[in-house]
């Protein structure tokens, strides 16, 4: 296997099953559908697949989610990348019709689509009109769409093709700190189930769980807490909708103790809905979670960098809680 950045997986898998479906398109606005790694080929789809397959639309992130949608109501598979600056445009799209379609049709409405919406997370500097950079829970909200926010690229090819497959809408949430992450992935295409969370390291001590943007944190915060003597059993979501309860609510049921970590605001953040999911099944644990104040994040990168959740948080939160 070759090591492969996240972006390159992205595009790997989307590559393979355009090939596979003559009928599949991708849209985009702005970047090009353009990716290399060492080693390998440049994916380049719109010079492979030609303008009729891989659209390049105006600036417009409303119709290329209507148009994303109504290519799947018409029977194709299709896929749209929206960058970070267009996700609060195509919300409404995605929530009144992606969401509700296929119910209101008695499942007669196929919705074969897949909104890859860029994230800005861990991306100082941004200021904040370009900064509500989590948008995971807004889009895990939505009835009828599947909501998977994969932090390595393995889990990104695979749980691209998984959604690109399936029947229903998927919102892809692509974490933007992690486009160069590299790390071995195959060529072949395979899949990475879409309800199903991944357990990065074993223990009995504490439960540590975080999804996207968050996850290099909690690794690393792992990692200096096992040094300790610590024994953490680190779990990454990868799937908000549907969450893997059953995972979290047998690692709490072992540990005792549970702590969430999200790049995402406070209030309401994933770790809320995985403290409430786990507090209803499991007696006696204790939790705690972390996550950005709820205040826009600033245009200062120090600034930024102080009110970010970090690796060093995640260890002084843990300590406290199990301590």
């Amino acid at each position: 296997m070759a090591r492969k950045s996240w972006m390159y997986s992205v595009l790997e898998a989307v590559q393979g099953e355009m090939r596979q479906d003559k009928s599949m398109v991708w849209i985009f606005e702005l970047t090009p559908p353009v990716a290399s790694t060492p080693g390998k080929p440049v994916i380049n789809l719109e010079r492979e697949f030609g303008r009729n397959r891989v659209v390049n639309t105006g600036i417009d992130e409303n119709w290329m989610a209507s148009a994303t949608l109504g290519a799947g109501l018409a029977g194709s598979r299709a896929v749209t990348y929206i960058p970070y600056q267009g996700n609060a445009m195509c919300f409404q799209v995605i929530q009144n019709h992606a969401g509700k379609l296929r119910s209101m049709s008695g499942g007669k409405a196929a919705m074969p689509v897949v909104f890859i919406l860029e994230m800005t997370g861990q991306t100082p500097g941004f200021a904040g009109q370009h900064s509500d950079y989590e948008i995971d829970t807004y889009y895990a909200h939505i009835a009828g769409v599947k909501t998977v926010v994969p932090s390595t690229p393995y889990d990104a090819k695979g749980m691209m093709v998984s959604a690109i497959r399936d029947p229903n809408p998927v919102a892809y949430l692509y974490p933007a700190g992690l486009r160069e992450l590299m790390e071995e992935v195959p060529d072949n295409q395979y899949t990475v189930p879409l309800d199903k969370a991944a357990i990065r390291t074993t223990g009995s001590d504490i439960t540590i769980v975080g999804s996207g943007a968050s996850m290099p944190d909690v690794m690393e915060a792992t990692g200096k807490l096992q040094a300790q003597g610590m024994k953490v059993e680190a779990i990454d979501l990868r799937c908000l909708k549907p969450m893997d309860t059953e995972t979290l609510v047998k690692s709490v049921q072992k540990t005792k103790y549970l702590l969430t970590v999200d790049q995402s605001y406070y209030t309401l953040c994933p770790g809320a809905e995985v403290i409430a999911r786990v507090a209803e099944n499991v007696a006696g644990a204790r939790f705690k979670r972390v996550a950005f104040p709820d205040a826009p994040p600033p245009a200062s990168p120090e600034m930024f960098l102080w009110m970010r959740p970090s690796a060093e948080n995640v260890v002084k939160a843990a300590l406290k809680l199990v301590g």
